[in-house]
This record gives C-alpha cells, structure tokens and sequence, in this order.
C-alpha cells in the first residue's frame, strides 16, 4: 500500500507531535469542549499532515491515502480534536471536490485546507432523513438568472458552525428519491445561512456538532459540485470518510490496549500484578485478537483505494468491526483498571465515550451490516417495506 521507509517515518512523526504538542491539550479540549484553533490547524498545515492524499498542484503531498491513515491513527491514540482536523481534510467532504469537482473549484477551495486556511464539513442527515439518506429535503431551486436558492436544515454535523466551507447534499430537481439529489457548497458567511446551539454530546467533545438552518441561501451555479442525479458518486467518494471512521476507531482500541498492557503488568493486586491472574490474561488475548482483526480489515480496505476508490464492501467491514471493537476494547480496558477506570485521569472514560461517537458517525454498525448483505448477494433491500 505504501512504501515502508516512508510509512514508518510519517508514523513516528506524527506521534512526536500527537504526544508533545496536542496530547497536553486533549484533557482539556474535551472537558471545556474546545474545538482546535486555528493556529493549531495551520500548525498541523505546515507540518503537511492536511494534504497527504491530495495532488502536489493543490499544495498536498500526493501520498497513498494509507500515509494519511497512518496519520490519523497516530493523532487519534492521543488527541481525538487534532486529529478529526486530520481526519476531515484528508478523509472528509473535500475529497469529494478532489474527486468530483472542475479544475476551478479545486484550485480556490483545496488549498486553503490543506494549509489548515479553512474546514470544509458535510451536511447529509437531516431530522427525518439519517439512516435514510434519500429522504432528505433540503432543495436548492434555480432562479431565473440561473444561481440557486437553498432551503431547509441539516442535522448532526460534525464541525457545524465551525467550519468555513459547508459540502450539503441537497435536491437539485424534483426527481424522486436519489434521482433528484447532488451537492452544492455554502460558504459560513452566506445570506440567510444560521447554525443551532453547539450539541452537548457524550463523546466528540472537542469536535463542534451544530445543525444547519437554509432560508433563501443564494448559491451561485459555480458552487455545485454535483449535479441531480449524483448521489451515488457521492456516495462512492463517502467510502473514503468511512475508511477515515475506521482508523479513529481503531486508533480509540489500540490506545486502550496499550494503556492496559502497562497497567496489568504494574497494579498489584492480591501480592502480585494483575497480568499473572488467569482472568486478566484472557481478556487482553481478547483485546488483542479484536484489534488486529480491524486493523487487518481496514489495512485491507484502505488497500483496495491505493489506485481509485475504496471497494464498499471491503469498507463495510471494516468500518463495522472497527466501530464495534472500540466500543468493546475501550469497556474491556475499564474493567481491567477497574476505579482507576472510571477516572478521568486515566483517560479511558474518554476514549469509551468516544468510542461511541465514531460507531454512529457515517453509518451505524446496523446500516453497515445490511450494505454488507447487498453486497455480498447483489440485491437491494427496501426498508420501507
């Protein structure tokens, strides 16, 4: 997937900088829920960790996406908020520009966020629309100069009333179902463009979730990415944020293993450490065993991007065992610490919460096992049925 010399000496910079300049800040971030600042995001700009899977022509390194992977992994074990800005510029809705969009549109919008200028964040799920993506509402009529006009809401966005640039998919036409849906970009700034009250989630503290509100939001024809029509492009280019999900999942279970191993072999308890406890070394081969399967699963899936985009099956599985084993490992590994568990000091409370939050984001484990099914026997399922 890429070449070793060069994964391994991205890897270990990036975890210099996650351990010494973010993970100082992680404590804090998620107890006053403070979102990384913009100096600190033009700080992870500079370093190159915001453009690794773009073109050099748009400032990035033009790397396999896996070197962008290794780097969220890395940020992810030590500071969910920094590494969600690595997350969402290389894994997020800008690749959708980078895949989909003309030549104009990726030379004013990708380049300030790979220099960490800008955010651009994804407005999909709405109140009745989440699981059931095709039962959106949000519309963007044409006018009688040909610019657009935006209506509706948008609900849990990640980075909502943070972001600078806003990717919203939305219907183009009055088609029916996806027929009628594509994308358009909204700038913050935008006439009649608000955001509700910052969520006060269980996990996803220092990552900013707002809805989204559209009254007469005038968009001009050069901002749709993707026309009518276009929602399985979409979709497609979705894979890559799916890929991303996965690695902060797996970077929340790795985390949790490496603290426990330390712990089991230090805590005594009965006259000897923990780890020498029969019970204990089970449940680490355990946590050990559902790591490496994620790992193994989104290796593989990341694999199949090294020239396109990712195989939706193969980012289905992973994506699933990964959210599902963060949740499991991240319990597993309070249990071990038993009180010191349930501290905030240790950290792991944070990291079970979440946990939690990257299992919902960008498809339930539930939603991903029945792509899964339409996958593996090539039939759709309809759920309105």
């Amino acid at each position: 997937m890429v070449d070793t010399d060069d994964f391994t000496e991205i890897r270990q910079l990036a975890a210099k900088v996650a351990h010494d300049v973010y993970g100082p800040l992680a404590e804090s971030m998620d107890r006053d829920r403070t979102p990384v600042s913009l100096e600190q995001r033009q700080r992870l700009g500079e370093l190159g960790f915001l453009g690794i899977a773009y073109p050099e022509q748009y400032g990035g390194s033009g790397a396999p996406l896996g070197q962008a992977l290794a780097v969220i992994e890395e940020f992810g074990k030590v500071c969910r908020p920094a590494a969600f800005q690595i997350f969402e510029a290389n894994t997020g809705p800008a690749q959708v520009i980078n895949h989909l969009g003309t030549e104009e549109q990726k030379q004013r919008w990708l380049p300030d966020i790979v220099a960490g200028n800008k955010t651009m964040a994804v407005g999909i799920s709405e109140p009745d629309a989440g699981s059931a993506a095709t039962d959106m509402r949000t519309t963007a009529k044409r006018t009688a100069d040909g610019s657009l006009v935006l209506n509706g809401n948008k609900r849990w966005i990640s980075n909502g009333g943070e972001a600078d640039l806003y990717l919203v998919y939305c219907r183009l036409s009055d088609d029916p179902g996806a027929k009628g849906i594509g994308a358009v970009v909204v700038e913050k700034e935008a006439a009649g463009f608000s955001f509700g009250a910052s969520e006060r989630l269980i996990g996803f503290r220092g990552i900013p979730s707002a809805d989204l509100y559209f009254d007469n939001v005038a968009v001009p024809e050069e901002n749709v990415v993707v026309p009518a029509g276009g929602f399985n492009k979409l979709f497609g280019i979705f894979a890559i944020e799916r890929l991303g999900n996965t690695t902060m999942s797996l970077a929340i279970g790795q985390a949790a293993l490496d603290a426990t191993v330390q712990y089991v072999q230090e805590r005594e308890q009965f006259g000897k450490p923990l780890i020498d406890f029969q019970s204990v070394q089970v449940t680490l081969a355990d946590m050990l065993l559902q790591v490496e399967a994620a790992r193994l699963l989104r290796d593989r899936a990341a694999a199949t991007a090294a020239h396109g985009l990712p195989d939706s099956l193969e980012v289905s599985l992973a994506k699933c065992t990964a959210n599902e084993m963060a949740k499991r490992v991240t319990d597993l590994a309070m249990q071990l610490h038993g009180g010191n568990g349930l501290t905030e000091e240790y950290g792991l409370e944070r990291m079970h919460r979440d946990a939690h939050g990257w299992a919902v984001a960008g498809g339930t484990p539930t939603m991903q096992r029945i792509r899964i099914a339409t996958e593996l026997t090539g039939r759709r399922f309809d759920q309105r049925r």
